[in-house]
């Protein structure tokens, strides 16, 4: 059996919680699981019990990271660096138990410690990575030893045997800190496509007495739900039939809630909050439209699950033209595309979507045709390959 140790030591990722890189570990580690791996899930932080399919994966707490966000930013880094550095005695304890086939990082501020101990003992290492953390930590959080996270991630990524990092630009940015620039490669997201499926019913007429527009996501100012929000407005303008579902929560929901008050179309929208994974579906059911506003921004490295998770429920899209968007949306074949922050724009793209029906239903057929091959065992499938690692990853095994 492949023994698999999986590590995460970012303190804000709660493995068993509601965030989008929360599900998107969950979901390699049920793939992996799924394939018969022997799986050991290595963090800091859970937040609750597992989910069913997840109960014969063995979890090894690392010390907590003192202190909320909020606390001293150095005692805060001093702690994370604690906690990775306690990853070496259960990769020991593991490994004397039986040998290990693969240490399997998400990439963290602080992570160095399990791709150099897996380097050392000459166990094949992937090293995962969503975002350019160091830069993003400095611009949105605050960072104290900026250079001493540059080194983290540069060791880290030079010593995995092969780095997957989401975007092109998030590989750029690996490619950067390594000497070894060939091991780094683009992986896409994927998405849970029996968990994720069409509703199964007719689009919804034109003329209908209420017409959806759906938002999954954090409410964080680089998500552009404020424009969303303008575009709501808009389109109530010409036909009071319109509604908003914003399904997800985060720092700038009051904020959204008083924008929608002053504009007085707070009635039309109903706000969910967080929820948990398994509402989505039902909650992508609901929806006509689903969104991806995200407004100009100079560094967009993002590869949204939502986006994913949108076009595998058979939802036509209207997203911004920024980053690997267009791509994603086949430049307009699987969805519509605007230019980012123009409110009107997105508004005229709902509207032209809700008045033409057979294309929501072409966009209702095309979008789960082309996510079969970005169903998470394909994604997980491809990564492994990378390291020399074949197990028996079947789509059909996820239930």
């Amino acid at each position: 059996m492949t023994r698999v140790a999986y590590v995460t030591t970012d303190p804000g990722i709660s493995v068993f919680g509601r965030k989008g890189a929360s599900v998107h570990v969950r979901a390699v580690i049920r793939v992996l699981a799924a394939a018969g791996a022997e799986v050991h899930l290595i963090t800091p932080r859970t937040d609750g019990e597992p989910p069913a399919d997840l109960r014969g994966v063995t979890v090894h707490l690392l010390p907590e990271v003192s202190g909320a966000d909020g606390a001293d930013r150095t005692d805060r880094e001093r702690a994370a660096r604690h906690s990775d550095a306690a990853v070496a005695s259960v990769l020991d304890r593991l490994h004397a138990t039986g040998p290990l086939d693969l240490v399997y990082e998400r990439y963290a501020l602080w992570g160095r410690t399990a791709t150099a101990w897996a380097q050392e003992k000459g166990v094949r290492a992937v090293l995962e990575v969503n975002a350019p953390l160091v830069a993003e930590a400095s611009r949105h959080r605050g960072l104290v030893d900026i250079a001493g996270a540059e080194r983290v991630a540069s060791d880290a990524i030079g010593r995995a045997d092969a780095v997957v990092c989401v975007t092109d630009p998030v590989a750029d940015w690996a490619r950067d800190r390594t000497h070894a620039p060939e091991r780094v490669h683009t992986v896409a997201n994927g998405v849970d496509t029996r968990a994720i499926t069409p509703a199964g019913r007719p689009v919804t007429a034109a003329d209908a007495t209420t017409f959806t527009v759906g938002f999954v996501g954090t409410l964080k100012p680089w998500h552009g739900v404020d424009v969303l929000i303008d575009a709501l407005a808009l389109l109530l303008r010409r036909d009071p039939s319109y509604r908003l579902l914003l399904v997800g929560h985060g720092p700038q929901a009051q904020a959204l809630a008083d924008r929608a008050g002053h504009l007085g179309i707070d009635r039309a929208i109903e706000a969910t909050g967080a929820v948990d994974a398994a509402e989505m579906p039902a909650l992508l059911h609901r929806m006509d439209v689903a969104t991806a506003p995200y407004p100009e921004l100079a560094d967009f490295y993002f590869s949204p699950l939502k986006v994913y998770e949108y076009l595998a429920a058979g939802l036509p899209v209207v997203a911004s033209r920024i980053g690997g968007l267009p791509a994603l949306l086949g430049d307009g074949r699987l969805g519509t595309l605007v230019d980012p922050g123009d409110a009107r724009a997105l508004a005229d793209a709902i509207a032209d979507l809700r008045a033409d029906a057979t294309r929501r239903a072409d966009l209702g057929r095309l979008g789960p045709e082309n996510m079969a091959a970005n169903d998470w065992s394909r994604v997980v499938e491809r990564i492994l390959d990378l390291v020399g690692i074949h197990l028996d990853v079947s789509a059909d095994d996820l239930v």
